[in-house]
């Protein structure tokens, strides 16, 4: 993983000088599951990463800002994909 949601919440959570239990804590998720998140071994839902946020005093836009975006197909006249 080169830069995504594990070690943005790692840097954010260092800048605030935050363990990995307080925010645990705070956004009501378990000191385990926000350590895996950083280590990037979890694919975190929505509804997480807004908890995570939450326990960070962020928004999910705050700690989702600056990732890599991914290009997406989109569909052209008639159904079709186009690039």
């Amino acid at each position: 993983m080169a830069f995504g949601v594990g070690a943005r919440l790692r840097k954010l959570r260092h800048d605030k000088l935050m363990t990995i239990e307080q925010v645990g804590d705070i956004a009501g998720l378990h000191e385990n599951y926000i350590s895996s998140v950083e280590r990037g071994e979890r694919n975190v839902s929505l509804f997480n990463i807004w908890r995570i946020a939450s326990g960070l005093g962020l928004t999910a836009a705050d700690l989702m800002h600056g990732l890599p975006v991914r290009k997406v197909k989109h569909l052209g006249p008639k159904g079709k994909l186009s690039h």
